[in-house]
């Protein structure tokens, strides 16, 4: 493979001149990072709180009352309404009003006051199965509280001594310990956000010239494929750099997502996954030869599968075994996974070695492969 400098400048120069004087896919490039990130980090919220709550006090006691100034005080729940039937937990859930409903039954107070065990129940929409499941938890968790605090109220007044907890949990979470879903969600949006660039412009390059009859010109110089393949990737390969530097900085001052890392260690990574990614759409543009047909391949090839099978939405551990045997085909699992490494654990190369390796297999991979595929002939 030769590699002659000033050719290779010339062709890179040539494509330069394509992108500036296509302002609208240029200005798609640098605006479409700094959109989804602004999508993703302020509409995109994984995090359960403010459930809209529902109340059917029966009892109507200073004791229901307590249990439901639980409820509002914990920043989970949202009290919408107090309802006075049954038929109006349906009506609101097919609404779209609340999610769940407290139903208190009006021998609340008497039973505790008894001695007696009482039931509270809580009726969840499970059409959204994931926030009612943890929905139901935060509520199963305030009245198992609320329950500790009178038996604890039982033995004082019974001058006994409560009895000391033979396991205490002190749970601490590390690397987010406020447990934001933002900090999980925005590192991802990168690997995204170069994806889309591989997958709009980078298959329109060798395509459009086909399709405008100026590929016989470049055939006919003495320029060879890897200079013809790598001028083309260059100008694509500067913006998207330019897209991760975008990114990150408002990743950092937009939503505080933290550095622990080394900034060049993300780089230089960012730059092999960008490599694959432009070597790939470089593939699909030769093969098919076709703008259209180039950027629906490479949408299907590159941003769907770095949206859904990379870990950046889903945890790749809570997949089916097979899709977690098929995220490996991708590079964007890798990168997934090397930049939550990076920004939120502090990890190195050396822990992040393997990840790294197979991006610089797959990038080496897909850009002898657009070499390769080039010919310069006319069939």
């Amino acid at each position: 493979m030769t590699l002659n400098f000033m050719r290779f400048r010339a062709v890179a120069r040539k494509e330069f001149l394509h992108v500036i004087r296509d302002p609208r896919s240029l200005g798609l490039a640098i605006a479409l990072p700094m959109f989804m990130m602004l999508l993703f980090g302020y509409a995109l919220s994984l995090d359960v709180d403010r459930v809209g709550l529902l109340v059917y006090d029966r009892c109507g006691t200073p004791r229901s009352r307590e249990l439901l100034s639980k409820f509002n005080s914990s920043r989970y729940f949202k009290l919408v309404r107090q309802i006075s039937t049954d038929a109006e937990i349906g009506q609101a859930f097919d609404r779209n009003e609340a999610m769940i409903a407290l139903s208190i039954p009006v021998t609340f107070d008497r039973d505790l006051g008894a001695g007696r065990p009482v039931t509270v129940q809580i009726i969840a929409d499970g059409s959204d199965a994931n926030t009612a499941t943890i929905a139901l938890g935060y509520g199963e968790a305030i009245i198992a509280g609320f329950s500790g605090e009178i038996t604890l109220e039982r033995i004082r007044r019974q001058g006994r001594r409560p009895p000391e907890t033979p396991v205490e949990v002190r749970p601490r979470a590390w690397y987010n310990p406020d447990m934001e879903s933002r900090l999980f969600i925005i590192p991802g949006v990168m690997a995204v956000v170069l994806m889309i660039i591989a997958g709009l412009l980078t298959p329109l390059s060798v395509a459009r010239e086909w399709e405008t009859g100026t590929m016989e010109q470049l055939i006919s110089t003495p320029v060879s494929p890897a200079e013809l393949v790598l001028g083309k990737l260059a100008p694509y390969f500067s913006i998207g750099m330019f897209d991760v530097l975008l990114t990150l900085f408002a990743g950092q001052y937009l939503f505080d997502v933290p550095m622990r890392g080394s900034p060049v260690l993300l780089l230089a990574t960012a730059a092999v996954y960008l490599s694959a990614g432009l070597g790939l759409g470089m593939v699909l543009s030769i093969v098919t030869r076709n703008q259209l047909l180039a950027s629906q391949a490479a949408m299907v090839s590159t941003f769907l599968p770095a949206m859904m099978l990379s870990g950046f939405i889903s945890p790749i551990s809570q997949m089916p075994d097979p899709v977690q045997v098929i995220t490996r085909l991708f590079p964007a699992r890798y990168f997934v996974t090397v930049l939550k490494g990076i920004q939120l654990k502090g990890l190195g190369f050396t822990g992040l070695h393997a990840e790294i390796g197979f991006l610089l297999l797959f990038a080496g991979v897909l850009i002898v492969a657009a070499i390769s595929a080039f010919r310069k002939n006319l069939e």
